[in-house]
């Protein structure tokens, strides 16, 4: 029964192979349909390995049973050998009469998700997540308060800094790292970003991506070349050399890890209480230990793997940093009641789709009142298009005459690299001064006013010093200076 075995193999290799087709042909509009798809298709993917792996020994025949199988079918009367095996088959059905067959057509085609068959994503993301958009490091965040002599931080701050682990930003002194609490606080959040990037990124090879991360952190510790885990020469005052200091005076003491601005002030903290301190505690670093080096490595390699995380999800990070400081200025009963219509609206576009597909309908979107539209290519709701200001209009004159919807996109693009670079060109070189000015004829005249009072209250040099003649006649020196070469006086 060898053979029979390897062609059901090769059978269902061929109906996953199929799966696979009929979901990458269709391409999902919505997040959450595109993501449950890509992890059906990592599923399917899995189980040819799977039934890969079980092929392969019975090709290889290392027990020889297969060629003796070959053997009697190919020598002996086939007819036989086929009888036998029906008896077989017969045999076993008298023996379990009540067992139902299956249908393997239906093992691996796309099903549609609702109330019988729920989405795979449906579990896996918090509400806070949004099916893979955004991040949830409340829990991490927590973590990171609880850890002793750090920067207390806001969640806002949190989130642009959980990856720089320099003191003064989101990280704490060196010495102060070798403990426990930190350890686990930096595998909490590394599972998370791990897990995250499963979750969201199902079809791509990750293991050979971390496999990629680990060879380059051996290369550079092997180097020494980590950041902020550089083995110490002891010594406790430092050039910047490999440091981004704030001034070419600016002094970088390595035992309290600060940046001193020059020279007197940073010798004028060598015979404090806290540089003594430090000092012995480098000293006593200096003949580092095997075991301290070997904890240094893990701690500076689970550092090293959160800023390559991070750095491979950039636009999910910056998508969460939006979208927390769009929440904030929410209430509590504002952000239930969106994370309710983003549930619904899942729904109901998912069902829609399907209507459509139906039908035969056309993609034409309903947007009566012209609402902006959101992410997903749908108006957003008509509580958030009063909530932010989007009925009102603001046009500005100097960058084209473009209208900006809402005065918060309005006060943001004074900042923006059109609106002052449009201001130079008109020869305005100090633009803070030109906040809520969309005119041209009124930023010129407001600047030709600013120049003639900066003329007027311009001290002439010249007309200070007094200068006297021999006949004793008082004037000012540039008038003495001007007598003096024609020879008047």
């Amino acid at each position: 029964m060898l053979l029979e075995q390897q062609r059901y193999i090769h059978e269902d290799l061929e109906r996953l192979e199929q799966g696979i087709a009929d979901r990458m042909g269709d391409e999902p509009k919505m997040i959450r349909d595109r993501l449950n798809r890509d992890h059906e298709v990592s599923q399917l993917l899995d189980q040819i390995q799977h039934q890969s792996a079980e092929l392969l020994p019975l090709y290889h025949d290392k027990t020889g049973l297969r060629s003796k199988e070959i053997l009697q079918i190919s020598t002996g009367d086939p007819f036989e050998e086929f009888y036998r095996q029906v008896a077989d088959i017969k045999e076993h059905h008298s023996r379990y009469p009540n067992e139902q067959s299956e249908n393997s057509e239906q093992w691996y085609r796309p099903r549609k998700g609702g109330e019988d068959q729920p989405f795979i994503v449906e579990t896996m993301f918090s509400g806070e997540e949004a099916y893979g958009r955004f991040f949830d490091l409340h829990g991490c965040h927590e973590s990171y308060l609880n850890l002793s002599d750090v920067k207390r931080l806001g969640y806002m701050q949190y989130l642009e800094v959980f990856d720089n682990f320099q003191p003064g930003y989101g990280g704490v002194k060196r010495a102060d790292k070798m403990t426990d609490q930190y350890f686990k606080y930096l595998g909490e959040l590394m599972e998370y970003l791990e897990s995250f990037m499963q979750r969201t990124r199902p079809l791509e090879n990750l293991d050979k991506v971390f496999r990629t991360w680990d060879t380059d952190f051996e290369s550079a510790w092997e180097k020494d070349e980590v950041q902020g885990w550089q083995i110490e020469k002891g010594a406790a005052k430092s050039n910047g050399a490999n440091r981004m200091l704030s001034s070419p005076d600016a002094i970088w003491c390595e035992a309290c890890e600060k940046e001193f601005k020059n020279e007197n002030v940073y010798k004028g903290h060598l015979n404090g209480r806290k540089h003594t301190k430090a000092a012995e505690v480098l000293s006593q670093r200096g003949g580092i230990s095997l075991e301290h080096r070997l904890k240094e490595r893990a701690i500076a390699e689970r550092e090293f793997r959160v800023k390559k995380l991070a750095g491979a999800m950039s636009t999910e990070r910056d998508d969460t940093r939006v979208n927390v400081e769009r929440r904030q200025g929410m209430t509590e009963r504002e952000r239930q009641q969106e994370l309710e219509n983003f549930y619904n609206l899942s729904n109901e576009q998912s069902k829609a789709v399907e209507e459509e597909e139906e039908d035969g309908g056309d993609d034409r979107i309903y947007n009566p009142l012209k609402l902006p539209l959101a992410w997903d290519g749908k108006p957003i709701p008509f509580w958030l298009y009063r909530l932010h200001g989007l009925g009102q209009e603001f046009p500005c004159e100097i960058c084209g005459n473009f209208v900006y919807r809402g005065r918060r996109a309005f006060d943001k693009h004074f900042n923006e690299t059109n609106h002052i670079t449009n201001l130079k060109r008109l020869g305005i070189t100090n633009t803070h001064l030109f906040r809520d000015i969309t005119s041209i004829e009124e930023a010129v005249r407001l600047w030709d006013k600013i120049q003639r009072e900066t003329k007027k209250t311009t001290v002439d040099e010249g007309s200070i010093v007094q200068m006297e003649d021999a006949e004793g006649n008082v004037m000012p020196e540039k008038v003495y200076l001007d007598l003096q070469k024609q020879g008047l006086l």
